[in-house]
């Protein structure tokens, strides 16, 4: 994403591993360092060119993705701050960490001028931009919403992953309302969530109370209204998860990604003044925009 922008340049990436993903990135020429100089051996031995540390990548740099697993990058912050540069952390962060979580469409302009900032979530992101949508068209009273979320990473299926079963989360709420909350504080909203023995992309349902009766047409146009929310059809065969995943191979996006919340049109439902939706959240990509 960095390297599309034409206004930024993707100065290195930093690891502390030599696998295949770094690897990767060392044979499309991607300058690495290493995170930590006891690795830096390691990581050669694998034939991975080292540039040097974290540190001298810090040196060069103006901002940093922090993309390291939940906790790490906590102790990463005061790092950056002494180097005088910026950063976003990834959503497995506190948002006590910088005081501030970010989602492009709801508070781009409360971001400016910090030192750092956490892009929540992909269940997160999808919560926000949705509900936000009913919430700036005046039709969104209050919203409470299932998560059915993917086992784990794809790239971990072969050692973490649920195997015929569905774990519910063991508190209500779940903790993406109360982090939806963070970026968008006037939501009235509760969630529930479980895991699924499935590991490509979350499904969320949402039963919504509006502010008044509304037709499916006005809220299909606020949905439109909001960037990053396309329609799906159970008529177009769209009707599974699987389902957009070869949607997005078939027409061309990299690594089949999809950065939209897939929201199917046609089972969309309301009855009076409640709303009745369900949509797709591409874990892996679906925060990419708000980077």
């Amino acid at each position: 994403a960095v390297k599309l922008q034409p206004d930024m340049e993707l100065v290195g990436v930093a690891d502390v591993v030599s696998d295949y993903r770094v690897q990767a990135g060392a044979m499309l020429d991607l300058p690495i360092y290493a995170s930590l100089p006891e690795k830096i051996e390691g990581m050669e031995a694998a034939g991975i060119p080292i540039k040097g540390t974290l540190d001298d990548l810090l040196n060069q740099v103006d901002a940093v993705v922090d993309c390291t697993p939940k906790g790490i990058g906590a102790k990463n912050l005061e790092r950056y701050l002494a180097a005088g540069v910026k950063a976003l952390y990834q959503g497995g962060e506190k948002h006590s960490l910088t005081g501030h979580s970010f989602v492009a469409q709801a508070n781009y302009e409360t971001a400016l001028g910090r030192d750092a900032t956490r892009i929540v979530s992909c269940n997160t992101t999808s919560t926000v931009r949705t509900l936000l949508a009913l919430y700036n068209a005046g039709l969104l009273k209050k919203a409470r919403g299932v998560l059915i979320r993917r086992a784990t990473d794809p790239w971990e299926s072969d050692h973490s992953g649920i195997m015929n079963t569905v774990i519910p989360e063991p508190h209500i709420p779940s903790h993406q309302g109360p982090d939806a909350q963070t970026v968008v504080p006037d939501l009235d909203i509760v969630t529930i969530a479980a895991k699924a023995s499935h590991t490509q992309t979350h499904n969320h349902y949402w039963v919504v109370e509006m502010t008044r009766g509304a037709s499916c047409d006005e809220v299909l146009d606020a949905f439109r209204a909001a960037p990053r929310i396309a329609f799906v059809r159970m008529q177009d065969g769209i009707v599974a998860l699987n389902s957009t995943i070869e949607l997005m191979k078939d027409l061309g996006r990299p690594r089949g990604d999809m950065w939209e919340v897939a929201l199917w049109e046609d089972v969309l439902t309301v009855q009076g003044n409640e709303l009745f939706y369900t949509y797709q959240v591409f874990n892996e990509a679906i925060v990419t925009p708000e980077k």
